[in-house]
């Protein structure tokens, strides 16, 4: 028990190094005070002592302190060094305290028998001052506190029991009571900095858990998109500060939900999992993969970020995913859409970078399944156009500016009309007449084509009330007016409150 006392624990590397920290700060100030109590007591023994007491030995005390205390001095608020060079330097402390302190008690117990009463009380004074303020400035280093109690003490007792004289017999006794006193504290105090520091390493893993679980995907363990978005605005500012390019490509999967509602969710997320393990298999370094959510994936690219290079690059991880996965012996074969955008060539920002490579996504959806689309200069003015569009249309007053035309549906043999399909057309303050293959899907986008189909879907069947019997309504519906059990709910309800009968209604998906 007593070696671990007087030795410095190696097991904890935390705690070395809040010991390490603590003492850079408290050591020069040690230092410090004991010099200058040293130069006190030498310069009353000046007249009386010998030079090489006054002079020699505190000149020398002091330029071994001077270093010491520099040293220290520079490491203050500095990064901490490795916790074997930490191990080493409290080790290297703990020796050297013995030596140091053996040392000033020697020497101060050298300048008794010189002087009158008055300067022998202040060699008496000086041990007994300095030991406490060594004792505090090395709390956090119990051993070497400890070591420095025990030199000098025992020099102080085993010599002023010597002289016989009760005065300091007494004195020695006090001193040697006080820093018992002082290492019971210390031994407490040192305790409760132990575990200080332990719950704050405990709190910083805790915290660091939590970073990672926020930053990371829990299905896949790839970065999510919180972490991507970090992440694009630091590449970011590296790429403007560096001058360099930077790509951002968006992947979604095709045919994935149809898998995932027939097998279920135990097996979309399975399936899920090996698309990110194909995924970070075919990347480089200079590639992020993070999942953004549901069935979407985001790269972010470094490096060589030409046309062709993003357009073989993309080949090639579509051609990846379109291979077959092995899920519980059932072969499902799925696809992949890749949208790329830029910086600079297409961005200035973050922010836009993304919803550039997301546009070129949804171009590549549209038009082109299961391929590589890559932003452009025309991607550019549509986006615009949109963006005019999908403003106007959320300013939009449905029921005044969006109406119905009629096309009549002719029955091929008899040349008689069967059916008038609906056809919505959009008459904008702002725009003029819009074209419903253009305002359709930005509000099938923007979730706004529920709101379009209710007064759509009543203004045609009460012009319908009008007609002959057998003439029947063709009216199509978005697959987004079917997605939920309230948009279903709220169709059949117009279609009842509007006294048409739904025999003669003819609803089509498109």
């Amino acid at each position: 028990a007593l070696r671990t006392l007087m030795s410095v624990p190696s097991d904890n590397p935390r705690l070395l190094q809040a010991q390490y920290i603590a003492l850079s700060r408290q050591l020069p100030l040690m230092y410090f005070v004991l010099l200058v109590n040293t130069w006190a007591l030498a310069f009353t023994h000046w007249a009386t002592a010998p030079m090489w007491l006054t002079l020699l030995v505190p000149t020398v005390l002091t330029i071994g302190c001077g270093i010491r205390a520099r040293k220290w001095l520079l490491t203050v608020n500095k990064t901490p060094p490795a916790s074997s060079k930490i191990l080493a330097t409290l080790r290297g402390t703990n020796r050297l305290v013995g030596i140091i302190s053996a040392a000033f008690a020697a020497w101060s117990l050298s300048m008794y028998p010189y002087g009158d009463a008055y300067t022998q009380a202040q060699v008496a004074f000086f041990m007994g001052i300095t030991v406490i303020v060594c004792i505090f400035c090395m709390m956090h280093l119990q051993s070497a506190a400890l070591i420095t109690a025990v030199i000098v003490n025992t020099a102080f007792v085993i010599f002023f029991a010597s002289t016989h004289n009760i005065t300091f017999i007494a004195t020695a006794a006090s001193i040697v009571l006080v820093s018992i006193g002082m290492l019971i504290i210390l031994r407490h105090q040192y305790r409760d900095f132990t575990s200080l520091v332990n719950a704050q390493f405990k709190t910083e893993q805790l915290s660091n858990t939590n970073l990672l679980l926020a930053n990371r995907d829990s299905l896949t363990g790839l970065p999510n998109r919180r972490h991507f978005f970090q992440t694009l605005d630091t590449a970011m500012n590296e790429a403007l500060l560096q001058r360099s390019g930077l790509a951002v490509g968006v992947l979604d999967l095709d045919g994935f939900k149809p898998v995932n509602d027939l097998y279920g969710h135990s097996v979309g997320d399975r399936l899920l999992m090996l698309v990110a393990e194909r995924l970070i298999s075919a990347v480089s370094d200079t590639v992020q993969v993070s999942r953004l959510g549901g069935d979407e994936f985001a790269l972010l690219v470094k490096g060589d970020i030409s046309d062709e290079a993003l357009l073989m690059f993309g080949k090639q991880l579509c051609t990846l995913i379109h291979e077959s996965f092995e899920l519980s012996e059932i072969p499902i074969q799925i696809g992949a859409t890749l949208g790329f955008a830029t910086f600079p060539a297409n961005a200035d920002n973050a922010a836009q970078l993304y919803e550039y490579a997301d546009y070129a996504l949804y171009q590549g959806k549209n038009h082109n399944p299961g391929s590589t689309c890559l932003f452009s200069a025309s991607h550019r003015e549509q986006l615009n156009a949109d963006g005019v569009t999908e403003q106007a249309l959320r300013r939009a007053n449905l029921e005044t500016e969006f109406h119905v035309l009629f096309q009549p549906i002719i029955e091929s043999c008899t040349r008689e009309t069967v059916a008038f399909e609906a056809l919505a057309r959009w008459d904008s303050p702002e725009l003029g007449a819009v074209s419903p293959a253009h305002f359709i899907p930005i509000a099938e986008r923007i979730g706004m084509i529920n709101e379009l189909t209710a007064p759509l879907l009543t203004q045609a069947l009460q012009r319908a009330l009008s007609w002959p019997s057998p003439i029947k309504l063709s009216f199509n519906l978005s697959a987004h007016d079917c997605a939920t059990w309230e948009s279903v709910k709220r169709i059949v309800e117009i279609i009842e409150n509007s006294g048409f009968d739904a025999s003669r209604l003819d609803l089509e998906i498109t």
